[in-house]
């Protein structure tokens, strides 16, 4: 075997095992261990995060940021895995630091010429566009790495009733309409509740609170849902320009009613204290949607033409 074969083989399984001795490469590779200790010595030099572990049981291990073994990708696959990294860049904030653009710029610095070519033609035709929401990169961090490492977290949580302080364990992440979301157990109401990223002001470890294992097996399909809640039915009517804006609104596109003109009807059951939520969506439309019902939300709608006209009206 050639050594620059030897020395991916050595990589992929360095990669793989993640702890091992000198003598336990010397018998994989029928090698002597002065020259499996050399082998080492130039992957170090290399790049590749190895270090030694001195005393008894000792050996070698590989650091937490492990070099993943080359991967062959297709045309086809080359550029499916680029637009997927390039749309992140249009969220507000990702847990990954830089992870994204630092894997998105070496993806691209190693493609060929010919297909660095052919995704340059597209790169500002082919768009995967995402609601801008700001929000904090070190708090969105935080709670994917507590999934990660299995530890609970402090949050300072911002709602309408105020500002409070929950111990929580994540049960996910998920982006939606560009926000955050993050379901977790709470420990203070010993319920799952749904956490939106951009009200957490800080995330921090919780060292003294214990994990709950049987949280820990619940995942995104878990998160908490509102069937249990008290529903009304929301009724809108939407112009044709209305009905275009709402249609890459997920929650509204499976209850749209279009009409011949292009105009068109919403009609969907919604939690009852979801009622400002909502509102609060309608009325970025203007005239373009009226709200018919339930008399709730019809109301909230009207406090607020009520403030906006105070306000103009000084």
């Amino acid at each position: 075997m050639q050594k620059s074969q030897r020395l991916i083989q050595m990589i992929m399984m360095i990669n793989a095992r993640r702890s091992f001795t000198v003598r336990e490469l010397a018998d994989e590779f029928d090698l002597s261990t002065r020259t499996i200790t050399r082998d080492l010595q130039e992957l170090s030099e290399l790049g590749i995060p190895v270090y030694s572990v001195q005393g008894r049981g000792g050996g070698y291990r590989l650091l937490r940021e492990r070099l993943l073994p080359p991967i062959s990708f297709t045309e086809g696959e080359a550029t499916a895995v680029f637009f997927a990294c390039h749309s992140l860049q249009f969220l507000g904030s990702l847990p990954f630091g830089e992870g994204a653009d630092s894997a998105l710029h070496k993806f691209y610095h190693y493609l060929p010429a010919d297909m660095k070519e052919k995704i340059d033609t597209m790169r500002e035709r082919v768009m995967i566009w995402s609601p801008y929401r700001p929000m904090s990169e070190q708090v969105l961090r935080t709670l994917l790495l507590s999934i990660m490492e299995r530890r609970i977290v402090t949050i300072r949580y911002r709602s309408e009733s105020g500002e409070s302080v929950r111990d929580i364990q994540v049960i996910g992440l998920y982006a939606s309409s560009g926000y955050w979301y993050c379901p977790a157990y709470c420990m203070h109401r010993k319920e799952v509740r749904q956490f939106r990223a951009d009200r957490i002001v800080s995330a921090e470890w919780n060292e003294n609170a214990s994990y709950v294992e049987e949280i820990a097996q619940l995942t995104l399909q878990d998160k908490p849902d509102k069937r249990d809640l008290a529903h009304v039915e929301l009724q809108v009517s939407l112009t044709a320009r209305g009905m275009r804006e709402l249609e890459s609104n997920p929650r509204f596109t499976p209850c749209l009613e279009r009409a011949n003109d292009g105009s068109g009807k919403a009609m969907m059951s919604i939690p009852q204290e979801d009622i400002p939520f909502y509102g609060d969506l309608l009325w970025s439309l203007g005239a373009e949607a009226v709200i018919e019902g339930p008399e709730e939300a019809v109301a909230y709608v009207k406090n607020k033409i009520q403030a906006m006209l105070t306000q103009y009206g000084k």
